[in-house]
């Protein structure tokens, strides 16, 4: 066992590849020239495993025209894995070795492409991620990045989808977790001019922005500013959403219940809208009464609640201008592409003390990338070690996760069709009437139990990866996303352009007159998600499992050879976040263990 010590971060399981997280730089393990090694290789599979041989791969089935002929690269794991650097590392790539072959009168052309593309990444990890207890670069968010190739295989544009941002963690951060990066980004990157146009003075704490004390390598406002100079927002633009950023920051210091003249006057300048329609706003009520308007006082949670929804309506809002303007830059015309690699970044499942609407989306979304992975992991293991052999082939038949995805969102009755049939009544939900109705109607799938000694309203599904309690309180609500019309009104009023672009008549239109949005959170999440998997199902696949090697994000003493094995074999087994063990089918395990073996066995 010669070289068993030495450290290495990937190693092959099938057709998967398995990086390792080793939580700390490796800057010689993605430089150009290795970029060049793996790209300018006759086999690059003859090399060391690593996530370059992924992407070469993907490129030459391009090149070649190999049927289906777009690709798409899913990066999975848990959360503090890796999967944002792995996503960053394949973009990289990809805006090296498909502009390298370029001539020399579109040199400056494809130069500013690729750095478009690449710029991108800065933005929307400031703007969709944050420091939790598991990771501090968390994605908060799921994209998928289709890089755009012209008939020679070049570079020519790039256009991101985007799915289900945690827009609640703008008013709501959970315990020694932080906000988004961009507001930390502000308080320690700004000028003190900036902090002046802002309102923000030295030393101002905020209610939003909890363990502001903590660094962070993402704590880079340069960067960010950098990035978006290179994508075309020009300083006005950005002194818009700097300023709409730091009125959050001060919605959150307020209390609207309470009438603060100065308080209302400075949030009416940073958000450009009347001081006196915005104090309305939070504190009353119009109700619709036939023809007639009434107009109804709010209690302090109403008010507060009014408070958080309007941060979360810009902040979400801002989000989707931010996406929109960079697809806007980097997207290349229909007529001069004709292929996509797509880089698919998704949220890890999640098991948390508490789980709302949130998780179990996120949960869902592993659920349907589980199923597809497990199918084309089969298949794929079977060409690879039966049909090239010319061995004969009977089909193993495993146990997949179907049932759990009925029970999620199956016809014609489902959690997610319960769900959406409570929140059109129009009536303030009830938990306990809700879980009755799930346990009524959901009683003979297996993936659903309920603990009938916790007084706590809840279901509890069995995931792939383990059993997970949902909270039934303020699930139906969160559904709804209701945003009251007149916050809506107030803020297409604003003297803010930007505000006022992002906020215009259209809105209106998604919503009815008591502020519900006609389609629900769930709804629009798995129309979004078919769409995903239509494209995945369209595209040759190429998977990556990231691993986390240890809960506390610490650098390994040293990673050998057996270490990484034994993650691979973490391929065919589910881990909680707790770490207890639950094994997802005997068959991939199997195949797991063979290919430890055969690692391990080189290695002796």
């Amino acid at each position: 066992m010669t070289d068993l010590l030495v450290k290495v971060f990937y190693t092959h399981a099938g057709c998967t590849l398995v990086a390792l997280n080793p939580f700390q730089p490796i800057p010689d393990l993605y430089s150009l020239e290795v970029m060049k090694e793996y790209h300018c290789a006759p086999q690059p599979q003859e090399f060391k495993p690593h996530i370059f041989i992924v992407a070469e791969e993907a490129y030459r089935n391009v090149q070649g025209q190999l049927e289906p002929v777009n690709q798409s690269l899913v990066v999975s794991g848990e959360s503090g894995a890796g999967k944002t650097w792995t996503s960053r590392c394949l973009m990289k790539y990809y805006a090296t070795v498909a502009a390298s072959s370029s001539v020399e009168k579109s040199q400056d052309t494809v130069e500013r492409i690729e750095k478009r593309v690449l710029d991108s990444n800065p933005i929307m990890e400031a703007f969709g991620n944050a420091c939790t207890l598991r990771n501090n670069n968390s994605s908060r968010f799921g994209k998928y990045i289709q890089l755009q190739l012209d008939r020679c295989q070049l570079l020519v544009g790039a256009s991101v989808q985007t799915y289900l941002l945690e827009k609640t963690r703008v008013a709501c951060q959970p315990a020694n977790e932080r906000n988004f990066h961009i507001f930390y980004q502000m308080m320690k990157g700004a000028t003190d001019e900036q902090r002046k146009e802002w309102k923000m003075p030295h030393g101002q704490r905020f209610v939003w922005l909890p363990k502001a004390e903590k660094h962070v390598e993402e704590d880079c406002f340069q960067e960010t500013i950098e990035a978006m100079v290179h994508l075309g927002i020009n300083k006005e633009r950005q002194r818009q959403i700097f300023r709409i950023l730091a009125g959050l920051l001060q919605l959150g210091n307020s209390s609207p219940k309470v009438s603060d003249l100065t308080f209302n006057q400075l949030l009416s300048m940073l958000l450009r809208v009347s001081a006196e329609e915005l104090q309305m706003c939070l504190r009353v009520r119009t109700l619709k009464a036939g023809k007639q308007s009434v107009l109804k006082p709010c209690c302090q949670a109403e008010c507060s609640m009014r408070r958080d929804c309007l941060a979360k309506v810009i902040y979400a809002h801002l989000f989707e201008w931010l996406v929109t303007f960079i697809n806007n830059s980097i997207c290349s015309d229909q007529s001069t592409w004709s292929n996509f690699i797509g880089v698919l970044d998704v949220y890890g499942f999640e098991c948390f003390q508490i789980n709302n609407l949130e998780q179990l989306c996120i949960n869902y979304a592993n659920e349907k990338l589980q199923q597809h992975f497990v199918a084309h992991y089969l298949r794929a293991h079977r060409e690879i070690s039966y049909v090239s052999e010319g061995l004969q082939w009977s089909f193993v038949k495993y146990q997949d996760n179907q049932s759990c995805l009925d029970l999620i969102e199956g016809s014609p009755v489902s959690v997610f069709s319960l769900l959406n049939e409570a929140s059109r009544l129009n009536r303030a939900s009830d938990a306990k009437t809700f879980r009755v109705r799930l346990e009524k109607e959901l009683c003979d799938n297996v993936n659903i139990s309920w603990d009938k000694f916790n007084k706590v309203p809840h279901f509890t599904v069995a995931h792939y990866a383990g059993k997970v309690d949902y909270q039934i309180q303020g699930i139906v609500e969160k559904n709804k996303d209701p945003v009251p019309p007149e916050l809506i009104s107030l803020l297409q009023q604003s003297d803010d352009s930007l505000l006022h672009q992002i906020f215009t008549d259209k809105e209106t239109d998604s919503l009815t007159t008591k502020g519900l949005s006609k389609v629900t959170v769930v709804s629009k999440f798995k129309n979004s998600l078919e769409s995903l998997m239509k494209i995945l199902h369209a595209t040759t696949p190429h998977y990556t499992r990231c691993i986390k090697p240890n809960p506390d994000s610490a650098v390994p003493s040293i990673l050998t050879k057996r270490d990484l094995c034994l993650s691979s074999v973490r391929l065919s087994c589910s881990w909680r976040p707790a770490g207890s063990l639950r094994p997802y089918t005997l068959v991939l395990l199997a195949f797991q263990l063979g290919q430890f073996f055969s690692i391990f066995n080189s290695s002796s």
